[in-house]
């Protein structure tokens, strides 16, 4: 039975990192993939590649068509192509761990959707936090979010089960909006509580910038609309739980601004986190009426 993951890097300006990411593939247990790899700035990376002596029949070289129309349209260019039964997501600037692809084969025997704890650093590779971290566990859309609190694309799917196209009108938020079409599909999914994924954090990053609120906000809004509209076809209890995490992160970024004057440096997740876990809290609590007195 073919296991072949398709691995989709989009790239643009990438020459100082990619030779990093490449090699975080060529260091896989599992070798049964192929990367597809998306010049949306006209570069020969395959010619780059060479050159770090970096050569493998596996890697597929393609063009987004022009130069910086965006790593969404660039992933589309590769789902289109392709014919691998999985496929995963890998930044240009980001690192598998050794075992990902191999633990997430493994998952996708009985679930269509596999995602992983992150491992979240500095571009030197310096730690910043953990993202997801904590026991393996079968996650519904309206739980997911609560755990796996960012950066959404960094997953593995099946392809016969249940695929999408990256919403090429949204300027944010794209990687949520394509998880949620796999999930129109598939009403589970399998999160490894492992950090399996090392993933870049810019200070230039969409969800660590202190001028991109406005875009953020527009973006989740709507996403917001279209699940209140029931675009996804998701359960009243997913639809729920996933509106009550935008009203929350939609909540952060409008204070986002003032914590991060106030504690310069500080990481979005790390000004949302608490938010969702108090709100987690007060959710599981029942209402005092309800509680059984002796």
């Amino acid at each position: 039975m073919r296991q072949t993951i398709a691995v989709i890097t989009p790239a643009f300006k990438a020459e100082p990192t990619i030779v990093t990411t490449v090699q975080s593939l060529l260091d896989q247990q599992h070798e049964d993939w192929e990367l597809w790899l998306i010049a949306d700035d006209g570069s020969d990376y395959e010619q780059f590649l060479g050159h770090a002596g970096i050569v493998d029949p596996r890697i597929k070289y393609l063009s987004s068509g022009g130069i910086g129309l965006g790593a969404s349209r660039a992933r589309n260019v590769a789902l289109e192509a392709m014919s691998a039964p999985y496929a995963a997501i890998l930044d240009a600037d980001d690192r598998l761990k050794p075992q990902k692809l191999a633990r997430a084969i493994t998952a996708l025997a009985d679930h269509a959707i596999v995602t992983t704890a992150l491992d979240v650093m500095t571009d030197s590779f310096a730690h910043l936090r953990l993202v997801g971290q904590g026991p393996d566990r079968v996650m519904t859309p309206g739980g997911h979010k609560f755990v796996s609190l960012s950066m959404d694309s960094m997953l593995v799917w099946d392809r016969r089960r249940v695929d999408g196209r990256y919403d090429l009108d949204m300027s944010n938020m794209t990687d949520l909006e394509f998880l949620l079409q796999l999930y129109r599909t598939s009403p589970q999914s399998m999160h490894l509580g492992t950090p399996l994924h090392d993933y870049i954090k810019r200070s230039t990053s969409m969800s660590n910038g202190a001028d991109v609120a406005a875009g953020m906000i527009a973006s989740k809004n709507t996403i917001r609309s279209r699940l209140a509209d029931g675009h996804y076809g998701l359960a009243g209890a997913d639809t729920e739980g996933l509106l009550r995490f935008l009203d929350l992160s939609i909540a952060a970024e409008q204070s986002y601004g003032a914590a991060l004057a106030h504690q310069p440096g500080l990481l979005f997740e790390n000004h949302l986190e608490p938010m969702l876990k108090t709100a987690q809290a007060a959710h599981a609590e029942p209402p005092a009426d309800s509680v059984e007195t002796l």
